[in-house]
């Protein structure tokens, strides 16, 4: 039987790995023990002459309702008062959507106004016009 490499699975910097196991392995993730932000998985792998490699992968942890915001962005100059609608919204569990609060409302687009003027008054043009030609 050959030897094989233990790793370790630290998350953060927490002193007690959360798995100890041989090579290869697989193994699931659970982020909902975890708060939300930035965390880091650190890897140690131990041969068995022992020497040691080491992996760290950082990644982020977004467990709890997004939060939407409408009407400043991140690092924008403002004065005077601003006008901000915040939306918050879970994801629910894995096997079910939430559709109620999932879409943040947002105003109808300027172009939108554009087109809906420029239609209406190539309509009302063609109305006079065609109401002119029965006189």
């Amino acid at each position: 039987m050959s030897e094989k490499s233990k790793i370790y699975i630290f998350i953060d910097d927490d002193e007690v790995p959360v798995a100890e196991v041989f090579s290869p392995v697989t193994f699931e993730l659970d982020t909902q023990k975890l708060v939300d932000g930035q965390h880091h998985l650190r890897i140690v792998s131990k041969d068995p002459s022992g020497k040691e490699g080491l992996r760290v992968i950082p990644f982020e942890v977004r467990n709890g309702p997004a939060i939407d915001i409408i009407g400043i962005k991140e690092g924008t100059v403002v004065d005077g008062k601003i006008p901000i609608m915040i939306n918050a919204y879970g994801k629910g569990n894995q096997s079910t959507f939430l559709i109620e609060g999932s879409e943040t409302p947002q105003g109808i687009p300027w172009w939108v106004w554009i087109l809906i003027i420029g239609f209406a008054g190539w309509a009302l043009y063609y109305l006079i016009r065609y109401m002119n030609i029965g006189i």
